[in-house]
């Protein structure tokens, strides 16, 4: 009876100094809203900055959100646990298609990020380790971003930073398209549906008819030797982007010899919590702290 007494407060002790320490390395969030990181004309591009609290040039993750690229803003940011975490992230919006086609979203994201590699040091966080992750058109354009660093129509001239490098050192794709040319044929019905008007948004065209810009659009037909490593998370019933669009993406990473890992939610669709629960967070928090360096590679 003592000896499970004595186990049972070692047991409790045990638990005690573990959850102490994990609380030690959880950060608060500290967020500064509506940075201007470039200006188009009349229109002021935002984003909002969130960093970890007490810590020391931590990695930066650049978060794009999603909306059929007709809408949605920065101020939905999914990734706040990574934060907590230890990563400072930055939450950016986008010129959407109804004000600017393609490749303008394109554009304005690499801004983003040439801007927040310009003001590194005054916001103590690593310019030289930046990550970049989205969902569906969000999604499309990380993947789009993260394998065109220097491209001479994709690069732009937005912003007061063109001395700054664009490029990131990870992708974390969420059911994001990455081939206009057969997601229709690969959509069921509804996909049909929301996809064809979002893309003549877009693109200004359906993919048969100017196949040219929806091949540079695409992220598939970018893909070369020194492009960074890949995440995808995708559900195998999404109904509205096909999980072959991720499919397509995994093996002409892998033709490459790339790193590319393709994360299959069973019975997921188009979003929804269990693409962010424990397992997912832990999942990315790995990738990143892999291939960016932070706490966890240590």
């Amino acid at each position: 009876m003592r000896w499970c007494l004595w186990s049972l407060i070692v047991l409790s002790l045990t638990i005690a100094v573990s959850s102490s320490a994990s609380a030690q390395d959880r950060f608060e969030i500290q967020v500064s809203r509506d940075i201007e990181f470039a200006k188009v004309g009349d229109i002021s591009l935002k984003l909002d900055l969130y960093r970890p609290v007490g810590a020391t040039s931590p990695p930066l993750l650049v978060w794009v959100h999603g909306g059929a690229w007709r809408a949605g803003s920065k101020d939905s940011m999914p990734l706040g646990e990574l934060v907590k975490r230890g990563f400072a992230i930055a939450s950016i919006d986008y010129r959407l298609s109804p004000v600017a086609k393609f490749p303008a979203q394109v554009h304005d994201c690499k801004a983003a990020i040439r801007f927040l590699r310009a003001k590194a040091k005054q916001n103590d966080y690593d310019a030289s380790r930046i990550g970049i992750a989205g969902s569906s058109a969000g999604g499309h354009l990380v993947a789009e971003i993260g394998v065109t660093n220097g491209h001479p129509t994709l690069e732009g001239t937005i912003g007061e930073h063109p001395d700054q490098s664009s490029s990131v050192q990870a992708i974390v794709d969420y059911y994001g398209p990455t081939n206009f040319l057969t997601i229709l044929k690969q959509s069921t019905p509804h996909g049909v549906s929301v996809r064809v008007p979002a893309l003549q948004l877009l693109l200004g065209s359906q993919p048969e008819e100017n196949s040219a810009i929806a091949k540079l659009a695409s992220p598939v037909f970018h893909i070369d030797k020194d492009d960074p490593p890949l995440l995808m998370i995708h559900g195998d019933q999404d109904p509205q982007v096909p999980i072959n669009q991720s499919h397509e993406l995994h093996g002409r990473y892998k033709e490459f010899g790339l790193t590319a890992t393709l994360e299959v939610i069973h019975g997921g669709a188009h979003g929804g919590p269990k693409f962010y629960d424990d397992a997912r967070i832990d999942l990315v928090e790995h990738f990143f702290a892999k291939h960016l360096g932070n706490r966890l590679a240590n």
